[in-house]
C-alpha cells in the first residue's frame, strides 16, 4: 500500500556523544488485507526495543491532560465507580490519566512498560507496575487484583504486535459486568486526511471497526459501542464488554455503513491514498526548498515520532532545517531520529526567531499556536503539512 523506506525508530532521540554509533534503521512498509481489510505495518520491531525506555509524556501536553480529565469524570459517572471498584490502565505513561481516579478515591493501577515514565507516574502517586500486557499477565493480575471494572486504553490496542494475545488479555482482567474503552487514532481519519506521519514502527496497527467487530467476537468480546474524537487528527473510543451482556447501540451499524460508503473494503482507496502522500512530498520539500533559496530561515516544531517519519521519508534535514523546538524536557539536548537535528527548548522560536517553522506536531497545532503567540506577533509563520500544506 505504500513504502517510506528504511526509517530509524521515531522515538529513539540520541544523545549528541551517541552520534557516531550505527543508528539501526528498519523498513516501514504499510499493507492492507484485502480478506478482512486490517491496514498493518508488514515489518515488526519487538516492543522490547521501543518501549522499555520511552521519552513521550503525555502530560506535557495541556490537551492530553484536558482530555484525559473529562474522560475520567465521564466514566465515574456513567459507571458509577467508587471506593469498591477497579479501574486499570493499560499503556498509563506517566498517570496523567489514573491520577483523576486516584484524586477521586477510585481503586486502580497503570500498566506501563516504560520503567522510566512508570517511575514518574509512581512519584505522582499512581500505582503502576512495570509489565506489557498480554494474557498471562492479565490472568496473574486478576488472580491477585480481582476483575477490573473498567479497562482503559488510550493509543495502545494499534502498538501491540500480537493483537490476539492483548485482547485475550482484555477478556480474561474484565469482570463480567465490566467495561473495556479503547482509543486509538481512526482509519478514517487517516486515509481521508493524508495522515502518512502516523505511520511508525510502534504503531503496527492502524484501525477502523470492520476488520474489528469479528476480532472481539472470536475473542469472547463485543464492541457495543464507538463514537469519535477529534484528538491525534481522529480518533476512535471503542466500548467493550462480555458478550451478550450489553445492548450494541445503534453507533455500530452506522460507523459500519460509513466505512463501506468510504470504500475502505476497496482497493483503489489506498491507492488513492499513496498518490497523495507521495504528492505531497513533492509538495512540502518544494516549499522549503524554494524558503530556503530566498534567504529564509527554517525550524520545526515537536520532536514527535510522527515528526521523525515525515523528515526521513521527505529527505527534509539539516540543509533546509536548523533546529526542532519542543516543549518537553526530555527530549531536549536531544537529537532527532535519522535527521539528527538539535532539540532545543520551546522558547528557541522567540530566542532565534526563524522566518518559518514547520509544525510536526499539527495534530496539536492550536495549543501550540496559543502558546507560540509572541513568536507569531514578530512576524513567525508556521507551517502545516497534514492533510494539505498551510502558512499560517
Amino acid at each position: 500500500m505504500l513504502d517510506l523506506g528504511l526509517q530509524p525508530l521515531a522515538n529513539n532521540l540520541l544523545r549528541p556523544e551517541h552520534l557516531q554509533q550505527v543508528e539501526p534503521r528498519f523498513p516501514l512498509v504499510l499493507h492492507v488485507c484485502p480478506q478482512c481489510w486490517l491496514i498493518q505495518i508488514g515489518d515488526l520491531v519487538p516492543p522490547v526495543s521501543l518501549f522499555s525506555e520511552y521519552l513521550y509524556f503525555s502530560s506535557f501536553s495541556d490537551e492530553m491532560l484536558k482530555h484525559a480529565r473529562s474522560a475520567a469524570e465521564g466514566y465515574r459517572q456513567d459507571y458509577a465507580l467508587g471506593t469498591s471498584s477497579f479501574v486499570v490502565e493499560i499503556a498509563s505513561n506517566d498517570g496523567y490519566l489514573l491520577k483523576n481516579f486516584v484524586a477521586a478515591g477510585v481503586p486502580c493501577l497503570g500498566v506501563e512498560p516504560a520503567r522510566n515514565v512508570a517511575e514518574v507516574a509512581r512519584q505522582a502517586g499512581v500505582p503502576t507496575e512495570i509489565a506489557f500486557f498480554g494474557g498471562n499477565y492479565a490472568q496473574d493480575l486478576a488472580s491477585r487484583k480481582g476483575k477490573a471494572d473498567l479497562i482503559l486504553g488510550n493509543n495502545v490496542f494499534a502498538h501491540v504486535p500480537d493483537i490476539r494475545d492483548f485482547l485475550t488479555g482484555l477478556k480474561e482482567l474484565l469482570h463480567p459486568s465490566g467495561r473495556v474503552i479503547l482509543e486509538f487514532p481512526y482509519a478514517v481519519d487517516f486515509v481521508q486526511r493524508n495522515e502518512f506521519d502516523t505511520i511508525y514502527h510502534e504503531h503496527v496497527f492502524y484501525l477502523a471497526l470492520t476488520p474489528l467487530i469479528p476480532l472481539f467476537r472470536r475473542h469472547g468480546l463485543e464492541i457495543h459501542q464507538v463514537e469519535t474524537l477529534p484528538i491525534h487528527g481522529g480518533s476512535l473510543r471503542l466500548f467493550a464488554s462480555h458478550c451478550g451482556t450489553t445492548v450494541v447501540q445503534p453507533s455500530v451499524a452506522r460507523f459500519l455503513a460509513t466505512e463501506t460508503a468510504l470504500g475502505l473494503n476497496t482497493p483503489a482507496t489506498y491507492a488513492r491514498f499513496a498518490e497523495h502522500v507521495a504528492r505531497l512530498r513533492r509538495e512540502l520539500r518544494a516549499l522549503l526548498q524554494e524558503l530556503k533559496g530566498s534567504g529564509k530561515t527554517i525550524a520545526a516544531y515537536g520532536a514527535s515520532a510522527k515528526g521523525s517519519t515525515l523528515l526521513n521519508y521527505m529527505g527534509i534535514g539539516s540543509d533546509l532545517l536548523d533546529f526542532v523546538a519542543d516543549r518537553s524536557t526530555y527530549k531536549q539536548g536531544r537529537l532527532t531520529p535519522g535527521t539528527h537535528l538539535p532539540i532545543l527548548p520551546a522558547s528557541s522560536l522567540t530566542d532565534r526567531m526563524p522566518d518559518y517553522t514547520l509544525l510536526l506536531t499539527w495534530n496539536f497545532a492550536d495549543e501550540i499556536l496559543k502558546q507560540q503567540t509572541a513568536y507569531r506577533e514578530r512576524g513567525g509563520r508556521f507551517i502545516v503539512p497534514i492533510p494539505e500544506i498551510r502558512v499560517i
